[in-house]
C-alpha cells in the first residue's frame, strides 16, 4: 500500500541491530518488556533502565527474525544503547551494531509490514524505509499536537534520567511484570505493588498563544505543583504536557505565571 493514500510524515529516529544466536535471551535480560514472546514480524515498546529505574533510553523493539532484532530509538540514543548493550554483553553471542534506516509515520488504515504505534492517540504506525513523504504531509506540529492530546512522554522533553516509568505513564505500553529479571525491575515493581509516582503526566490548556518555556514551573495557590514539559499552538490554542503532583485534583486550575492552565485529563485514573 502506497503512503501517498494515507496521512504521513517522516520520524527521526536511530537504529540499533541485535543479531545472533543469543540475541533474544540478552534482550530479554536487558530490557523492560517481552521480548522473546514477539514473533518475527511483530514489536513491542521497551526501556532500557539504569540499576535505580531511571530511564536510559526509550525504544520500540521489532523482531525481524528468531536470532534478528530491530531497535528503533530516538535521535541522539542509539550510541547510548549500543554502548550500554556492549558494556554488560559478556559471553552472549550475538552484534550490536547502529543501522541506517528511515521511518514514516502513517495515520489511519495499516500499511503491510508496519509497526503499529500507541504514541499518537489515533490508528498509527511506523514503515521503515518507504518511499519518500509526499510534499502534502502531516506536520510536525499536527504530530505534536496528536502526541501531547496521547500524553505520550518524548525524551528529551517528558523523559530523561530524573524520571521513573511509572511518572511517564510508561507502565502499561512498556513494562512486563511477568517476565525474569532485568536491570531497573525491583524499584520499578516495588512502586507498582506497593507505592504510586508522586507526580504524573496531565494534558493542560493555556490561555492565549504564548508557548511556556520547557520546565515552566505550575502552582496552586501559589505553590509549586508541577512542570511544563511540552507545548504547541493549535487551532488558536496552547496544549500541553506536564508534570503534576498526584494530590491535585483534576478540575483544579493552575497557573503558569499569571496564565491560566486548565486540565483536560491525565492518561490514567489515579487510585
Amino acid at each position: 500500500m502506497s503512503t501517498r493514500a494515507l496521512q504521513a510524515a517522516s520520524r527521526p529516529r536511530e537504529y540499533v541491530g541485535v543479531i545472533g544466536p543469543d540475541a533474544a535471551s540478552y534482550l530479554q535480560r536487558m530490557v523492560s518488556n517481552d521480548v522473546e514472546a514477539l514473533g518475527p514480524g511483530e514489536a513491542c515498546q521497551a526501556l532500557l533502565l539504569t540499576a535505580k529505574a531511571r530511564v536510559i533510553a526509550p525504544m520500540t523493539v521489532l523482531r525481524r527474525g528468531v536470532d534478528d532484532f530491530l531497535l528503533l530509538t530516538e535521535p541522539a540514543l542509539g550510541s547510548r544503547i549500543v554502548r550500554e548493550l556492549v558494556r554488560f554483553r559478556f559471553a552472549a553471542k550475538c552484534s550490536i551494531e547502529p543501522e541506517a534506516h528511515s521511518t514514516t509515520i502513517v495515520l489511519g488504515e495499516a500499511p503491510q509490514e508496519s509497526i503499529p504505534t500507541p504514541d499518537y492517540g489515533v490508528p498509527a504506525y511506523e514503515l521503515l524505509d518507504a518511499a519518500p513523504v509526499p510534499p502534502d504531509a502531516v506536520s510536525a506540529e499536527e504530530l505534536e499536537r496528536l502526541r501531547i492530546l496521547a500524553c505520550t512522554p518524548a525524551w528529551g522533553r517528558e523523559l530523561d534520567d530524573r524520571v521513573l516509568p511509572a511518572e511517564a505513564g510508561l507502565e502499561d505500553r512498556a513494562i512486563s511484570f511477568t517476565k525474569g529479571c532485568y536491570p531497573g525491575q525491583e524499584p520499578v515493581a516495588r512502586l507498582h505493588y506497593r507505592g504510586h509516582p508522586n507526580r504524573g503526566l496531565r494534558v493542560l490548556e493555556l490561555e492565549g498563544i504564548d508557548l511556556p518555556a520547557y520546565d515552566a514551573e505550575l502552582t496552586l495557590d501559589g505553590k509549586v505543583v508541577g512542570r511544563i514539559t511540552s507545548a504547541v499552538v493549535a487551532e488558536g490554542r496552547v496544549l500541553a504536557l506536564a508534570y503534576v503532583r498526584r494530590e491535585v485534583s483534576d478540575d483544579a486550575v493552575l497557573l503558569h505565571g499569571p496564565v491560566a492552565a486548565t486540565q483536560l485529563h491525565s492518561p490514567s485514573p489515579r487510585p
